[in-house]
């Protein structure tokens, strides 16, 4: 982005006359071409007091005003359709409710059995910064009886960004990564990043012990956890690490973590794109032989990760979508996953402190040399250039109406959605995604801790992490208000009901039956 060159009232004037004119353009100009550049404001150098901008985060836009209008880039000659629906035909209904302290800074979530586990998106700089473990026994009431806090976890300068349970071996994984003074209120620290395993067998389920430590030779963002169908006591973590000189993606054989054996099998990077960006997310099929990528603002693609899945010494990982077709789009893709037994993808977009934010698009895989957007889901009103247009200008410096997490059913696509809630949308039809149902809790008085980015401003919620349907309930954490379990009633309810368990970033539970022939 540019620096800042004009003091901020002329700015915020010039922006606002800008967007008005491209308001009465857009009228006459139905879709915005491949060939059309970004349109983005200035933005002021960071502080110390806020976010900066890193790699794998969205940029901290924070004194953007929110006139500013933004057209995605879809490189794709297909025609595409929008759903910008407000009218519901289902609702959630809230079982139960844990604030997790009034801690605030939640991050990811995982789940085993009884118990909850939820992650810290900032470090021990504040307190019960840990991991902690939330008893579900009893969905109505869970409450919060342990924390797993220093030396292992809540440390300064680290955050436990994410989380995953590989049930087989009974081992909760939890990736911690140095965390940032603006986007995270986190103190410094030198301390590598890693992969911290804790055995949750048996009584050990609501105390985690710490059994092996696997340090990461540079900063990852997020994994994937791939349990080999085929071949007991088999798995692999898909870690991405964003890095504009380095390979983005490291493939790590956790099949003896117990032992303190981690493998790292292969690794891979991306060619140079057009904007040169990183590798934010993945997600795999669930036999593992193809893998989706959400790589910012290059875009969308598609690897044959073939050769792992089958155990191939010194495996070959193949780019299946070559740069040209690489679907992009201004914000860029944050997360990908791929529907059940249909030949589409959907990839959520996370923009902070810049209206319209991003949102949601399906796009056919059918050809996967070239994939193409065919629709998209926006949240009316908050992803509309015309809603940024009527909004004042420091309206939404530090929050987000933002797409961000997905778990998918066979026809339903959960996605936490910051300060959007949590939405339920139809994907019955890829072509034509419909909103259906959304979760909006009432914030909490006061919390720890508020996100700096994403809470500070007027607007209290942010719904953030991939819901987990376990036994037919929904959870999700809201980085601010806590753990929320749902019930979901609507169209395709009988298909949550009947799920034993799901969730967007690994390939367990339902997603191994409803995927494979």
């Amino acid at each position: 982005m540019l620096d800042d060159r004009l003091p901020i009232t002329t700015r915020q004037i010039v922006l606002i006359l800008f967007a008005a004119w491209v308001v009465v353009i857009s009228c006459s100009i139905p879709n915005s071409s491949a060939d059309e550049p970004i349109l983005t404001p200035d933005v002021p150098t960071a502080t110390s007091n806020q976010p900066t901008s890193i790699p794998n985060e969205p940029a901290g836009t924070l004194n953007v005003p929110t006139a500013t209008p933004f057209q995605p880039i879809l490189t794709t000659s297909e025609p595409t359709s929008t759903a910008t629906i407000t009218a519901s035909t289902g609702s959630f209904e809230l079982v139960g409710h844990t604030a997790l302290l009034q801690r605030g800074m939640n991050a990811a979530l995982a789940l085993y059995g009884n118990y909850a586990y939820v992650g810290s998106r900032t470090d021990g700089s504040h307190p019960d910064a840990g991991v902690l473990v939330v008893d579900i026994s009893n969905p109505a009431t869970p409450q919060v009886i342990y924390q797993i806090g220093p030396p292992e976890e809540g440390i300064l300068g680290q955050t436990s960004r994410e989380l995953r349970v590989w049930p087989e071996q009974e081992l909760l994984l939890i990736l911690n990564f140095n965390c940032e003074t603006g986007l995270h209120d986190c103190q410094g620290s030198q301390a590598p990043p890693n992969i911290s395993v804790y055995d949750i067998a048996g009584a050990n389920a609501s105390q985690p012990t710490l059994i092996a430590v696997h340090a990461l030779g540079r900063t990852p963002h997020e994994f994937f956890l791939w349990d080999d169908p085929d071949v007991d006591g088999r798995a692999l973590l898909y870690v991405s690490t964003p890095a504009r000189f380095s390979d983005n993606l490291l493939v790590i054989d956790i099949s003896r973590a117990r032992e303190g054996v981690f493998e790292q099998v292969s690794s891979w990077s991306a060619p140079i794109g057009e904007f040169r960006e990183t590798l934010h997310s993945l997600s795999l099929s669930a036999d593992g032989r193809r893998a989706y990528l959400a790589h910012l603002r290059d875009g969308f693609m598609i690897l044959d990760t073939s050769a792992l899945a089958e155990g191939i010494p010194n495996p070959h990982i193949e780019l299946l979508t070559p740069v040209e077709s690489w679907v992009r789009s201004g914000p860029g893709a944050h997360s990908a996953v791929k529907l059940f037994g249909k030949a589409y993808a959907l990839v959520t977009e996370e923009v902070y402190g810049r209206c319209p934010w991003g949102w949601t698009y399906l796009i056919d895989i059918t050809d996967e040399s070239r994939p193409a957007v065919v629709a998209e889901f926006k949240l009316d009103p908050y992803n509309t250039v015309e809603h940024c247009g009527e909004a004042a200008p420091e309206r939404y410096r530090f929050t987000s109406f933002s797409s961000h997490n997905p778990t998918l059913t066979k026809n339903m696509a959960f996605i936490s959605w910051h300060s959007g809630g949590l939405q339920a949308v139809s994907i019955e039809n890829p072509l034509q995604p419909v909103q259906v149902a959304e979760f909006l809790p009432e914030p909490l008085p006061s919390v720890g801790t508020e996100d700096p980015a994403l809470s500070s401003g007027p607007d209290k919620v942010v719904m953030w992490s991939y819901p987990i349907i376990k036994d037919g309930l929904i959870y999700v954490v809201d980085v601010r208000n806590g753990l929320y379990i749902l019930k979901y009633h609507g169209p395709f309810e009988a298909e949550v009901a009947g799920i034993v368990f799901l969730e967007g970033n690994s390939n367990l539970g339902e997603a191994r039956l409803w995927e494979r022939p």
